[in-house]
């Protein structure tokens, strides 16, 4: 499955997500971006684009407002694919409650096992 991970510039939470399951799952793949392209060019992260909500099986955000500016843009194409993990942008990457909270709310239904059984 492709899962992506979005939120305003991709440089803590998203690139949190991305990385952190990356590591814990290999069944899957995990990308991230962000969707404000002033943001986004200012820390040189990698810009949200219709080629990557295509490419997405699954849409994780982070905030409402990132949902609005999906839809702002595309209109209800990608709303079906998209769950809001309600965490707003006050960590810093891979700070540990944010990690915390991602282990917590993220559905592990869409993940394998981290520790396959023998």
């Amino acid at each position: 499955m492709n899962i992506l991970f979005l939120c305003t510039a991709n440089i803590q939470r998203s690139k949190t997500a991305e990385e952190l399951f990356q590591a814990l799952d290999k069944q899957n793949i995990y990308r991230s971006a962000g969707l404000s392209s002033k943001y986004v060019a200012k820390a040189g992260s990698t810009l949200c684009s219709e080629a990557l909500l295509e490419w997405a099986d699954k849409i994780y955000v982070f905030e409402q407002g990132h949902i609005d500016r999906i839809s702002q843009h595309t209109g209800n194409a990608h709303l079906s694919k998209i769950v809001n993990l309600n965490i707003p942008d006050e960590f810093q990457y891979f700070q540990r409650e944010l990690v915390l909270i991602l282990l917590e709310r993220l559905p592990f239904e869409y993940m394998s096992p981290v520790c396959p059984s023998l």
